[in-house]
């Protein structure tokens, strides 16, 4: 059993095409027998994470980055004191290989989830150890585009394999402690995520698909010329969705190392960017810059996760053209009072709503600031307990 912090979040999103699948249309999925507009985790987490390197909570070394371009960051870290930027690339790539890494054709095999912090332990190594790094690093090429053969083969010693090793156990990156991160080459690097995301659904049925026709025409064309230089078709939808989320806070505490000032400051940033972030395809086309309508924020120790989505197993209705967050709302409100009475732990729970409300989601707050302020300090104390 766990200490567990939980989001239930009801978001109206207007005309859109937030996140699309490979033919373009607006994802979807079947949930109680009826077609959902579906906007997936992996779309809000990465909006999340560049929410995080957009305020001021955290610090740069304290985001991770995800990327097939991990040596030129190094090298990057590498430059100056004389150095070119050949031989920095060739220390970052050494010291990458040396790691399992390898960089071919200018990338890795695969996109890498590294810290920043991580990534600044292999410069510190690199530049610690210059000589040694020059020295096993192969030759660059040639003035005249013709490579040069290695003088030798590119190894390190046995110490430095260890000490680049040692850079990788663990990172202080706030990202990579909640999403959590895989290696294929690196299994005793992986990094368990501390938070588990649901992909978003409509509370409702997405009865049909809309398209926009759009048309385009050339400013310099004569104006006796008539007509469309360019014309396509544009998928959308709007609904109203249901976002869940939850913690495990002593997990996250665990991949943060047990700093608890970095594990507060991250769940205010994470907190924040649950309500500010969102996906950002075809914004330039629809601008759906639609905040929660609704935000329940939940802390439960000695308890299990509940995502609270069989509120909408049967779509709300829009009953008189009255809309879907009300209904939405109180089918919500309905279910965690179902699950509250029969599986217990209801936790302390606080909320802001646009409309509505019910006294089954905690204490009503009066903005986002205060509603942050209070669940940050219910999860500390519920760290403490």
């Amino acid at each position: 059993m766990k200490a567990l912090l939980e989001l239930h979040y009801l978001q109206n999103f207007a005309p859109s095409n937030l996140n699309r699948d490979d033919t373009g249309s607006p994802k979807d999925a079947y949930f109680g027998g009826t077609r959902r507009l579906r906007i997936s985790s992996q779309s809000f987490k990465r909006a999340m994470r560049q929410d995080f390197g957009g305020r001021e909570l955290l610090r740069p070394d304290e985001i991770g980055v995800r990327t097939k371009r991990a040596h030129e960051a190094i090298a990057e870290l590498l430059a100056g004191e004389g150095r070119t930027e050949e031989q920095c690339r060739a220390a970052a790539e050494l010291a990458l290989g040396g790691l399992g890494l390898p960089v071919k054709d200018g990338k890795n095999q695969y996109l890498l989830f590294l810290g920043r912090d991580e990534l600044r332990r292999v410069a510190d190594i690199i530049h610690a150890n210059w000589a040694e790094f020059q020295a096993a690093a192969p030759e660059p090429e040639s003035t005249d585009g013709k490579k040069k053969k290695a003088s030798k083969k590119a190894t390190l010693s046995g110490d430095l394999g260890k000490q680049l090793a040692g850079a990788l156990n663990g990172s202080k990156a706030v990202d990579v402690a909640l999403f959590g991160r895989m290696l294929a080459d690196l299994p005793d690097k992986n990094a368990d995520a501390a938070a588990q995301v649901a992909h978003a659904i409509s509370t409702h049925a997405l009865r049909e698909r809309q398209y926009d026709f759009y048309t385009a025409v050339d400013d310099l064309k004569p104006d006796d010329n008539a007509g469309a230089d360019m014309l396509g078709t544009v998928e959308f939808a709007s609904a109203t969705v249901y976002r869940y989320a939850c913690i495990d806070l002593a997990k996250l505490l665990e991949n943060l190392q047990g700093d608890r000032e970095l594990l507060e400051r991250g769940l205010r940033a994470f907190l924040y960017a649950s309500v500010y972030a969102a996906p950002t395809g075809k914004q330039n086309t629809f601008a759906a810059h639609n905040l929660p309508g609704l935000m329940v924020q939940v802390v439960r120790r000695n308890a299990s996760p509940r995502n609270l989505a069989n509120a909408f197993e049967k779509g709300v209705r829009a009953e008189g053209g009255g809309g879907y967050l009300a209904p939405s709302i109180a089918a919500l409100a309905e279910e965690m009072h179902w699950q509250n009475g029969v599986f217990g732990d209801a936790g302390s729970a606080r909320f802001v709503a646009r409309e509505g409300g019910d006294e089954v989601f905690g204490e009503a707050m009066p903005n986002v600031a205060v509603l942050i302020d209070a669940t940050v300090a219910d999860a500390l104390q519920a760290l403490e307990a």
